[in-house]
């Protein structure tokens, strides 16, 4: 069974290196390059996920059986939720694409509706402040481009 791992680790890699080069296509901000830009985050979890992979690929699980019950179920909503994410970020915004992905994921896990999303709410606005206000990191408000302070 270590060979799910080693493939999954490889398939992995291969997300890591692509997330990387994509990071590393991001227009320079106004004012040239900055210490701390619209990049440094996604590089950081592009060598994460690089190295976790890594890992995966070198020391596998020797007892990793594939969950194809429910488990395995929620993990592929789980993985459709977040590539929804990806592609309605933009459009949608941060703050509505977070409150429906972790909403949606926070629900899958047990959670009831209205708490699920709730917590996506809040986690939306608290991370979109933090990066905004705090790291001075702008985040796409997408159809809530009309709250945006000039």
């Amino acid at each position: 069974m270590t060979f799910n791992d080693r493939i999954f680790g490889v398939l992995m890699i291969v997300l890591a290196v692509a997330y990387g080069w994509g990071a590393t296509q991001f227009p320079e901000p106004f004012g040239g390059t900055e210490a701390v830009g619209s990049d440094t985050f996604p590089l950081l979890l592009a060598v994460v996920l690089a190295l976790s992979s890594l890992y995966m690929i070198v020391r596998p699980d020797p007892d990793n059986a594939w969950p194809w019950s429910r488990t395995g179920v929620e993990l592929i909503v789980a993985v459709v939720v977040l590539v929804l994410y990806a592609m309605l970020l933009q459009p949608l915004g941060f703050i509505i694409s977070t409150i429906l992905a972790v909403g949606t994921l926070c629900w899958r896990m047990g959670a009831r509706p209205v708490k699920a999303y709730v917590t996506g709410a809040v986690a939306g606005v608290v991370v979109f402040l933090l990066f905004n206000f705090a790291l001075d990191l702008s985040l796409p408000l997408g159809l809530l481009e009309f709250l945006e302070v000039s």
